[in-house]
């Protein structure tokens, strides 16, 4: 079994505004794709422009 990561759709300006929606995934597991499971790992990731994004690992 491979295992991948699952990227929200969307970029942010700020890593507060990306950390704001990776504590919401991980205290609430708030995600469209699995409502009733927690994911194991929540990250906040940097792309080479500059912006941030949330991504998660179940």
């Amino acid at each position: 079994m491979r295992v991948a990561w699952v990227y929200s759709g969307r970029l942010y300006d700020s890593e507060f505004q990306a950390g704001c929606l990776a504590t919401r995934i991980r205290e609430e597991g708030f995600f469209l794709a699995a409502p009733r499971r927690s994911p194991r790992y929540v990250y906040v990731y940097r792309t080479k422009r500059g912006r941030y994004g949330v991504k998660c690992l179940w």
